[in-house]
């Protein structure tokens, strides 16, 4: 390989983020969004290389080692991650080490980090961390522009590139957000030859039919963005801080599942978009597309309870959707509302619950503990619901204030304290800190969080439901990740932590 003019760089330490459970139980993702600026960069006739730290396990020291061999004129370090609210903030803790040790090794190289979370807080950023520069926004046209002043001009003077955030004579220089991609389709397909396709492996969930064969694995997108504003989330932070979504062509989509199918051997497939399952002309074209291609595969998505019908559904079943997400999040219509979640009632989520199994599709109900008006009792509720739904797989999240969400702001406004140390912001780490609500504490929240899940999985109707429905070896499965205890700083010393207001 001839020396990159840009180095990607996707940080991470799975064994602090998810102790254990990394090592089986947890998914290894392709960097969605590192392999499109990579091709996005490549295509305007650089030399681009990526580190994908998180799936090859590396260590900060092998990564940087990694790094000085390359001797690249940028360094792009990535806080962004498959999922965006859970995996940006808790990146940034890995991401920080690498941009440490790297400033100490005095490169020629220039450093610039992109991704949900410092687009969140690009000032805090530059000010905090080991960083030349910073983008605000998606970073496509910021690190392109970057790139050429790099590569041309001897003296930098001020850079005046919409997006690029960086200090100069100690003063923090503000350029804004930076434009985003108009057509998706300008960003051609992910950059795969680039990154370790052999490592990836799917989500255990995801492959209960066949809990041993969670390889090979790819992440797909059709759109970017989401039109709805829920307060919990900050997805927004990437797309100059406003909600909307972006449509790529459904042809070039399957054009690239095409490729993933006859290159790599794919069937596990999972679509990245906030919402998959919303315009519903858009939808159909995929799936008969896919349903003419007839390749067998194993599809998730995310969907909410208020965009599906019982004609989508099957649809997307023949098409090789065979998992579906639904962000339930609270049982109280009250405590949804609050976080602008609450258009639909406990009836409609039970009926399409019911109707996406009738369909022959799994469901990945997501719900969260702490939103701001929750206490014990409706926390309660939301769990009952849960194990009365019975979904062949749930995930419990605690609730975050995360960079660049509004939940995040008016946690401020209220005074209350916020950590900077990002791995409190991880929801499996030891470090992992909720937000307090307005009746519970921070360690109440994560209590309750950590016995509901233990409560879920080892209910003696969802596990016969899961033997039925999936076999014996994905019951072991089950009772294997039950063993795991998950260890938690909250627990040992409160007195330590920073969020428990």
């Amino acid at each position: 390989m001839n020396k990159p003019d840009l180095l990607l760089i996707n940080p991470g330490n799975k064994k602090v983020t998810y102790g254990k459970l990394s090592e089986v139980f947890s998914g290894i993702e392709p960097p969605v969004w590192t392999g499109l600026l990579a091709s996005f960069i490549r295509d305007k006739g650089f030399e681009v290389a990526i580190i994908d730290a998180d799936a090859e396990k590396l260590s900060t020291q092998e990564i940087v080692e990694r790094i000085v061999a390359c001797d690249p004129i940028l360094i792009g370090v990535g806080t962004i991650g498959a999922n965006p609210s859970a995996a940006s903030t808790p990146k940034m803790a890995a991401a920080s080490q690498v941009l440490k040790l790297l400033k100490a090794k005095q490169l020629k190289g220039k450093t610039v980090a992109y991704g949900i979370h410092v687009s969140a807080l690009p000032e805090k950023t530059l000010k905090e961390e080991a960083v030349d520069f910073v983008c605000r926004g998606e970073s496509f046209y910021p690190i392109l522009e970057l790139l050429k002043t790099l590569k041309t001009d001897q003296e930098m003077g001020d850079l005046l590139i919409k997006g690029l955030w960086y200090v100069k004579n100690g003063k923090v220089i503000a350029n804004g957000w930076a434009d985003l991609i108009k057509d998706l389709d300008e960003l051609g397909f992910i950059a795969w030859d680039l990154l370790p396709m052999d490592k990836y492996r799917a989500h255990n969930w995801h492959c209960f039919d066949h809990v041993n064969q969670r390889s090979p694995y790819a992440v797909i997108y059709t759109s970017l963005g989401c039109p709805f504003d829920c307060k919990y989330c900050n997805i927004r932070a990437l797309y100059n801080g406003q909600p909307g979504i972006r449509y790529r062509s459904i042809s070039k989509v399957v054009e690239e599942i095409d490729f993933l199918v006859k290159k790599y051997a794919v069937k596990n497939f999972k679509i990245l978009d906030e919402l998959f399952v919303l315009n519903k002309e858009r939808v159909n074209q995929f799936c008969d597309l896919l349903i003419e291609r007839n390749y067998d595969l194993n599809i998730w998505a995310y969907a909410r309870i208020d965009t599906v019908d019982e004609a989508i559904l099957n649809k997307l079943k023949k098409a090789g959707v065979n998992w579906l997400a639904y962000g339930i999040e609270a049982a109280s219509r009250k405590v949804r509302e609050e976080v602008s979640k609450g258009r639909f009632d406990q009836a409609a989520i039970k009926r399409v619950v019911e109707m996406t199994k009738d369909a022959g599709i799994n469901i990945i109900g997501n719900f969260m503990f702490g939103l701001p008006d929750d206490d014990l009792e409706s926390m309660q509720e939301t769990l009952d619901l849960a194990k009365e739904l019975n979904c062949e797989y749930i995930n419990f999240y605690t609730t975050m204030a995360y960079p660049g969400s509004r939940l995040y702001q008016e946690s401020l406004k209220q005074g209350i304290k916020l950590s900077s140390n990002w791995l409190e912001y991880s929801q499996i780490s030891r470090e992992t800190i909720p937000l307090a609500t307005k009746h519970i504490s921070a360690k109440e929240v994560l209590s309750f969080r950590d016995r509901a899940f233990d409560e879920y999985y080892k209910n003696p109707r969802y596990l016969k439901m899961v033997e039925e429905k999936f076999g014996q070896p994905t019951l072991e499965h089950i009772k294997q990740m039950l063993e795991h205890k998950l260890n938690r700083k909250l627990f040992e010393d409160p007195l330590e932590c920073s969020q428990i207001s």
